[in-house]
């Protein structure tokens, strides 16, 4: 961006109202059409995410996108492993403390209801959840999937700057009138996108993303989700 451009930005009154209409406007989207993305478009939003921060300029991010028959492959790859293996499949970190502890405990059980309620799956049906996490490694049907990962002799910190890369990467699809869902689940398959896509053992699967243009009649995409105001976690101190 070139100064002159920043200054535009900084100066332009609509530019903030719009910038916090993408934010708001970004929600975690689990099913898509089958309408095509350019790889031109995926390719610009990945160099817009770029310039997400890191700590010390170290941008630990590594990304493989995933599009045509090497999407279908890694995809019927995935969804094999996990009905073979689902009860033995294990994550490269903790995706949650064991046991998780209130009350971010109450939180995930409400959202885990309200998801199962959406997909019309009561949590009992252990066959019916098992369908719709297969789903994830169908990438909920989007037509581009993002695989990530990061050299793991780097320690915990830099998870903070994939965050802001992540979120970087699904404000400028947004921007672009896509949608996306951040997926940490395929940390799972390891193993497999290991052999698919030739991923050194030096590095980790920190997480995949869909990308796509989400199918909006699902119930599953139009959940209303508690988000909490500033006054629940920010405490405010002058002097």
């Amino acid at each position: 961006m070139t100064l002159e451009l920043q200054r535009h930005v900084q100066n332009d009154g609509k530019s903030s109202s719009y910038i916090d209409e993408v934010i708001r406007g970004r929600r975690a989207k689990r099913g898509f059409t089958d309408k095509a993305v350019s790889l031109e478009t995926v390719k610009e939003i990945l160099s817009i995410a770029r310039f997400a921060p890191s700590s010390s300029n170290t941008q630990p991010w590594k990304c493989y996108v995933l599009t045509g028959k090497a999407r279908e492959r890694v995809v019927a790859a995935a969804v094999k492993n996990f009905n073979d293996n689902h009860d033995k499949l294990m994550p490269e970190y903790p995706f949650f403390p064991e046991p998780l502890h209130e009350p971010y405990l109450s939180w995930f059980t409400k959202f885990r209801g309200q998801l199962g309620d959406a997909q019309g799956v009561e949590r009992s049906d252990k066959e019916g959840r098992r369908r719709d996490v297969a789903r994830q490694f169908k990438f909920f049907g989007a037509p581009v999937g993002l695989i990530f990962t990061m050299d793991r002799r780097l320690v915990p910190a830099s998870f903070i700057c994939y965050g802001g890369f992540l979120q970087t990467v699904m404000l400028a699809a947004q921007a672009r009138g896509l949608d996306t869902l951040a997926q940490q689940i395929w940390s799972l398959q390891y193993l497999v996108l290991r052999e698919e896509l030739g991923i050194p053992e030096s590095d980790m699967v920190v997480c995949g993303m869909c990308i796509g243009y989400a199918d909006n009649g699902l119930p599953e995409n139009n959940m209303t989700l508690d988000k909490f105001g500033p006054e629940a976690f920010a405490t405010f101190l002058d002097g």
